[in-house]
């Protein structure tokens, strides 16, 4: 039997359950028998009554290629969904839920039952969500045969089910089951002399009333617990009655129960005394009514016991205020503070959960706790209610577990804790509750206003954003500033230095800024200019000395230093350590991240334009800097919380993580209402650009010979030839010579290269600047040459040029000359202001939106008074093309918790990639 992708199957129910056969067809193309019966199929599909060639399959011969149907095949919806019938009926009969039946002729069948409530739900589950090609068959009633109607999906389910049943038990062992030779083979027999015997089998399980046990305990604690049969109609659900009243009741109305409920009733306590035995003693008593039960009979009903009896046809009613138990209350407390000044908490230190008792709410006392324990029965009297004595539950009062501070901060903002796999509320005792209580209400802290010292007006956002950090720092607990590249953040870290250093009963102590190196020319100018009373210097060079450091001092250093002075920088008691550009720490296995950790201060304050830049785990990473232990360990973090988000869009793990990070990450955008009237307006602008014919016999080439490539690949291997497939791709859009390491000509071969060099021709002409930014260095190589030959003047800022040389090509930009600054994107993305432009071209797109708009910011930020516009350049008709359209709605993570990402690119199905990187019709 084949079930290959294409294969749709759909069940043919016959006279017995083991009559059915699975049809096997192709939705498109008639498909080879390769076994089973060739056939014509009468099917009724959504374009209407049709007939397809099929191979037909007896239920028994697919019973195990679909049970056994691996997850990972690659099969139709309808294949798949017989596959979980299959094993969902496997399920069924491996718990007894089997029963002997006749069929509609009377000859012998198996079906499943009796069903449970559970096992109910469960098939009416499989039925909702049957595909309508598992029961494309007209209906037929009465032998003719409806072709505009087919089979309802509740009654294929059944169906099917009983198929399964029906051939799958019929084996040697089939007479003992049954108490009959007759269910034993695949022979046909006539049962209907056995009907009464099959009868008192299966009787109840569709009789016309609900037999069931209620309980009822007496109002002294030392009386009796009784179980009362009672009868429920199943034609009036509102109709019940007690068995000692229904032996007593007049014909009228027993008949609204049913002709033989009576019968019933006494053939239902005859199966639940097979599993039961207390129900015996109902059965010895010529009109049963009730049963007297001592505690472990009780204690037997709280068990499986009661769903084994409600599956036999007699459920266990327990009175309502059983329905409310006893219940735990998670409650965490915590060490006091580390006895600094600042009283700061230490996340990863430890809290002790215990439990609080509770029945509606309300907190048992010592008293009652004593009382449930010392209890000789399974049920005691506790403010007016029976509550359940569960020596489980009460056990647990006596657990003690250490629990990590972060975790328990962690759930106060979320609102719950999971403890033992279960998510249950959270409350807390001791320092923890005033500091929950705080962060709480940090989204709604005042601004802070300027210090004295500050030699510049703070804009409104930016004084809130003081008072944050502040309130941060001062709880010892740090955080990520993450606004948009340009409002500001470096001049909110100098106003948080200059404010703690001014309040004199706090100790004196330096602030450490670890920075890529070519940032430390911005930090040290904008510190001279803002705080030109603080002595600010650099920590950098072959010679560098770092000697004795000033209480008030601001010491600048790169990641690089940081890494290979970690021993020497972790002995300096620092008040600040600020990690800017903090993306660089995102890989927490890092050697930078590991010598990061290593270097202690009063807070720590990440800066950073994009929290999120591929994954989440760039969030936790961030925030374990900051906040060690705010978001448990790495491996439970991507297992609970990142790989639910991002692979699952779980939305309440969505919700419990922006509300636990929310208090530690301070996110502002220049769209944001509070900020947009500090900027001038931002115009972005796509424009589609034409291929060459080169342009295009090298694209369509290519994506024929790497995509073979990737078909044959898997794994890690595949990614990598993805990711050279995109490459390749998007730099012949850009050049045919950058693609083949040319050094030209440069001329008439791209489109782009066309379309920039006339944008840039009217920018100049018109008397703007303007920045172009490519994330390839030949490429900005190849750009500067072309535009040098046909007289625009321009300059190329690439990771080779050096920190000095790199101030100097900034300084010149900005006083005018040359008015085209090209810029490779991983060395000019960020830490520049270059406000003197007014145009940012974006040559080649980047695969992540966030860093995109990070390199746009270097022009439209604060500082800027013109209007900015922002031109994408698109070669149309080519993956370029379409990953703008994906990038568009790559910002939704980025806007659920803090951020985008990229390698999505190389998880595409094969399907998908052809998809994306095909060249349109028109240039194949």
């Amino acid at each position: 039997m084949h079930l290959g992708p294409q294969t749709e199957a759909t069940f043919v129910a016959g006279h017995r359950g083991r009559d059915g056969v699975v049809a096997l067809w192709s939705p498109d193309e008639p498909a080879e028998p390769v076994s089973g019966t060739h056939t014509e199929l009468d099917l009724v599909l959504a374009g209407g009554p049709t007939t397809r060639p099929a191979e037909l399959h007896p239920v028994a011969d697919v019973i195990g290629p679909l049970a056994s149907l691996p997850a990972a095949r690659e099969v139709r919806p309808s294949v798949r969904a017989l596959a979980v019938a299959t094993r969902l009926a496997l399920d069924l009969i491996s718990r007894g839920r089997l029963l002997p039946a006749t069929a509609p002729d009377g000859t012998d069948t198996w079906r499943l039952g009796p069903l449970d409530a559970d096992d109910r739900n469960r098939i009416e589950q499989l039925a909702d969500a049957l595909p309508a090609a598992v029961h494309a068959t007209p209906v037929t009633v009465d032998g003719v045969t409806d072709r505009a109607r087919i089979t309802a999906p509740n009654a294929a389910a059944v169906a099917f089910l009983d198929a399964v049943a029906d051939s799958f038990v019929r084996t040697a062992a089939a007479p003992a089951m049954a108490g009959s030779e007759a269910f034993a083979g695949q022979g046909i027999t006539d049962v209907r002399a056995a009907e009464s015997w099959l009868r008192s089998v299966v009787a109840g399980t569709g009789s016309d009333t609900v037999p069931g046990l209620r309980i009822v305990f007496a109002g002294d604690p030392d009386e009796r617990v009784q179980a009362v049969l009672q009868i429920q109609s199943r034609l009036d659900a509102s109709l019940v009655i007690d068995a000692s009243e229904l032996w007593q009741a007049p014909a009228s109305v027993v008949g609204r129960f049913g002709t033989d409920v009576e019968t019933d009733l006494l053939l239902t306590l005859r199966r639940a005394a097979t599993i039961w035995p207390p129900a015996e003693r109902l059965l010895q008593e010529s009109t049963p009514e009730s049963l007297d039960l001592d505690d472990h009979e009780v204690e037997e009903l709280f068990g499986p016991v009661a769903d084994e009896l409600a599956a036999a046809g007699l459920p266990v009613l327990w009175p309502a205020e059983i329905l409310h138990p006893l219940e735990l209350r998670p409650v965490v407390g915590t060490p006091q503070p580390d006895g600094g000044s600042t009283g700061r908490l230490d996340l990863s230190s430890l809290g002790e959960l215990r439990w609080h008792a509770t029945v509606d709410g309300t907190d048992l006392t010592e008293a009652e706790l004593l009382e449930l324990a010392q209890a000789k029965r399974p049920v005691v009297r506790l403010r007016g209610r029976w509550v359940r004595a569960d020596p489980a539950r009460l056990k647990r009062l006596e657990e003690r577990r250490d629990v990590p501070v972060g975790d328990v901060l962690s759930a106060a903002l979320s609102g719950t804790l999971t403890v033992d796999g279960d998510i249950v509320e959270a409350e807390l005792e001791g320092p923890l509750v005033d500091l929950a209580s705080r962060l709480a209400t940090i989204d709604r802290i005042r601004e802070q206003p300027e210090p004295a010292l500050l030699d510049a007006e703070l804009r409104p956002y930016q004084r809130r954003g003081l008072a944050w950090l502040a309130e941060m720092a001062d709880l010892g607990l740090g955080g990520v500033l993450a606004d948009d590249m340009g409002l500001g953040k470096t001049i909110q870290v100098i106003a948080l230095h200059l404010l703690r250093h001014a309040d004199p009963d706090r100790q004196q102590r330096p602030t450490l800024v670890v920075c890529p190196a070519s940032l430390m020319g911005n930090w040290e100018r904008e510190a001279s200019r803002f705080a030109p009373g603080v002595p600010v210097r650099r920590h950098h060079g072959t010679n560098r000395n770092l000697g004795e450091v000033a209480g008030d001092e601001i010491i600048i250093a790169t990641y690089g230093i940081a890494r290979r002075d970690a021993d020497l920088l972790g002995q300096i008691p620092w008040d600040l350590v600020v990690a800017d550009e903090a993306q660089a720490i995102k890989n927490p296995l890092s050697r930078t991240a590991k010598a990061m950790r290593t270097i202690q201060a009063n807070a720590r304050i990440a800066l950073t334009g994009t929290p999120v830049e591929n994954r989440l785990t760039d969030l936790w990473a961030l925030l374990d800097w900051t906040t060690p232990g705010l978001l448990g360990s790495l491996d439970a973090f991507q297992r609970f919380v990142a790989t639910p988000i991002e692979r699952e869009k779980d939305e309440e793990a969505t919700a419990r993580l922006a509300a636990t990070v929310s208090p530690f990450l301070l996110r502002r955008r220049k769209s944001d209402p509070e900020i947009a009237p500090d900027l001038p307006p931002k115009t972005e602008t796509d424009r589609f650009v034409g291929l060459t014919v080169e342009q295009a016999t090298l694209y369509k080439a290519t994506v024929d010979e790497l995509l073979d490539d990737v078909e044959e690949a898997e794994g890690i291997n595949r990614r990598g030839l993805v990711l050279k497939l995109l490459t390749a791709l998007k730099q012949i859009c850009n050049h045919p010579a950058h693609y083949l390491s040319q050094d030209g000509p440069l001329a008439g071969r791209s489109g782009k290269l066309e379309a920039v060099t006339d944008l840039l021709g009217v920018i100049v002409d018109e008397g703007d600047s303007a920045l172009v930014f490519t994330q390839y260095v030949s490429m900005g190589h190849l750009l500067t040459q072309h535009l040098d030959s046909v007289g625009i003047e321009s300059q190329f800022l690439h990771g080779s040029v050096p920190v000095k040389k790199r101030d100097e090509l900034v300084d010149r930009f900005q006083a005018g000359r040359p008015q085209v600054f090209v810029i490779s994107l991983k060395a000019g993305g960020t830490g520049l202001n270059l406000t003197k432009a007014t145009h940012v071209v974006h040559y080649d797109r980047w695969w992540n939106p966030a860093v995109e708009d990070q390199a746009s910011d270097r022009a439209w930020r604060i500082g800027q008074d013109r209007a900015v516009q922002v031109h994408r350049m698109i070669c149309e008709g080519t993956l370029e093309e379409r990953i703008a359209v994906v990038l568009a709605a790559k910002r939704d993570l980025a806007d659920a918790v803090v951020g985008g990402g990229e390698s999505w690119v190389s998880e595409l199905s094969d399907d998908e990639l052809a998809a994306l990187v095909g060249l349109s019709d028109g240039w194949s």
